[in-house]
């Protein structure tokens, strides 16, 4: 497939909705309450769950290692706090489902000093003991997708690496978690670039900020090291500019080709946040315990940027920061890509970058579900100039095949701009999810059919 050169600082289509950062964008990350049980879904990452490794009854040392990685595509967890192992057992997950866990009951009295590993030196370190420090440091990606990072570095045979990009646009509605960091956090950005940088070959390094952060890129820049070939580049406020294909087009005017990778056109895109823990864990050798979380929303008392441990139950969290009593919504991450919580006993895990909390007077009034007016809102909308209006109605006659194979589906990375903008109100994000995983599940079963 031919790859178009596109004008560079921007990209096709996209949508502009309500930014809602200013209430938490100027406030300094702070260090959050530990909670006095900490529970841990072993699927905090896409991939196989982590293995348990401890049992019942055994006391544990924050940063100590609790469950192992379950195969190449997984990571290992660690102990957000010391503690003694309360139980092993099925815990709530935002899916819907119970799923394995761990129960950590904290030491009220503990000073919580983090247990440190084996450092990985960056100037001794070669690229695979790199990658293999980042996999057992348990590192995934921080903006939402927790897609384990060292498989993300692993260049394929054949292929090279030319630009390394630092996602720092943070395009999701109220979420300031990526902002907070780059003022925070640049020593630790720029170390954790230089173990990405020779993790995977990269000649150059381009920091992607978008202009409503202008003072993260100010301090990035009056702060870059000599020694290091990177540039801070500011784009155009757009959403949903943070997705790794949009960012290439923006930064680099290339087009990853349909049902391609980055690296496809010599690129790795990299969250910020990401970037900082690989500085910040990789010369001690320790695991991740925690994680900035934005908690905010019209229903949230004390909004912020939080330091949160991971496994913090959400109710926990709310009822530390304080909530309006009219709760209607909670979202894990941002209302456009995240998801709506059915249950406050679910943990804060690793791709949790936001929780963001609605009343009553926010929730549309209205849920019903109009006729398609082909308008094409939607069409216009869709950054990857996908037809939603035409995969909806295929999605409502079960059509799934026909939408993978003639409509590209699977592309779609369910950005919500298509929901958003219709004016009929269809659901059309979740129909497309739906669809997606009744594809995967047709092919799953082929594949063992042909094995």
């Amino acid at each position: 497939m031919r790859l178009f050169k596109l004008p560079t600082n921007t990209f096709r289509h996209g949508i502009h909705p309500p930014e809602h950062k200013s209430e938490t964008n100027g406030l300094s990350i702070r260090q959050f309450p530990f909670a006095p049980l900490i529970i841990l879904p072993l699927s905090q990452h896409l991939g196989a769950p982590s293995q348990v490794i401890v049992r019942e009854g055994q006391e544990v040392s924050r940063g100590q290692l609790l469950a192992e990685s379950g195969g190449y595509v997984s990571v290992p967890i660690h102990a957000p706090i010391s503690g003694v192992v309360q139980k092993i057992a099925n815990v709530p997950s935002i899916t819907g489902k119970m799923v394995p866990g761990i129960f950590l009951k904290s030491f009220p009295g503990s000073s919580q000093e983090v247990v440190t590993g084996k450092p990985v030196d960056v100037e001794s370190a070669t690229p695979e003991q790199i990658l293999q420090g980042i996999q057992d440091a348990g590192i995934v990606g921080l903006g939402g997708a927790a897609f384990p990072t060292h498989v993300k570095l692993k260049v394929p045979e054949g292929k090279t690496c030319d630009e390394l990009i630092i996602n720092g646009i943070e395009c999701e509605p109220y979420l300031t978690t990526d902002h907070r960091v780059m003022l925070e956090q640049a020593d630790d950005i720029y170390n954790g670039i230089r173990y990405v940088l020779k993790a995977t070959g990269a000649k150059e390094v381009i920091i992607g900020i978008e202009a409503n952060k202008q003072d993260a890129a100010d301090h990035l820049e009056a702060n870059l090291p000599s020694d290091l070939p990177i540039s801070v580049k500011v784009v155009p406020v757009k959403y949903p500019q943070g997705s790794e294909k949009m960012l290439i087009t923006s930064l680099l005017g290339r087009e990853v080709p349909s049902g391609g990778l980055p690296i496809e056109v010599k690129a790795l895109v990299v969250n910020v946040a990401t970037t900082a823990e690989i500085g910040r864990l990789l010369p001690h050798g320790r695991g991740i315990q925690e994680r900035v979380v934005t908690i905010t929303g019209p229903g949230v008392t004390k909004k912020g940027n939080y330091l949160i441990p991971i496994g913090t139950p959400l109710r926990f969290a709310l009822e530390q920061v304080g909530y309006d009593e009219d709760i209607s919504e909670v979202y894990m991450g941002g209302p456009m890509m995240g998801v709506s919580v059915s249950n406050l006993d679910i943990s804060i895990v690793k791709g949790t970058s936001g929780v963001v909390v609605f009343t009553q007077k926010e929730i549309k009034k209205s849920s019903k579900i109009y006729p398609c007016i082909k308008c094409g809102a939607c069409v216009d909308a869709c950054p990857l100039s996908l037809n939603p209006s035409q995969l909806g109605i295929l999605a409502k006659f079960e059509q799934y095949d026909l939408m993978a194979s003639d409509y590209n589906l699977m592309d779609c990375f369910e950005c919500g701009s298509c929901s958003y903008v219709c004016p009929s109100n269809i659901p059309l994000v979740q129909y497309f999810r739906l669809s997606k995983s009744l594809v995967r599940k047709r092919k799953a079963a082929e594949s063992k059919q042909h094995a």
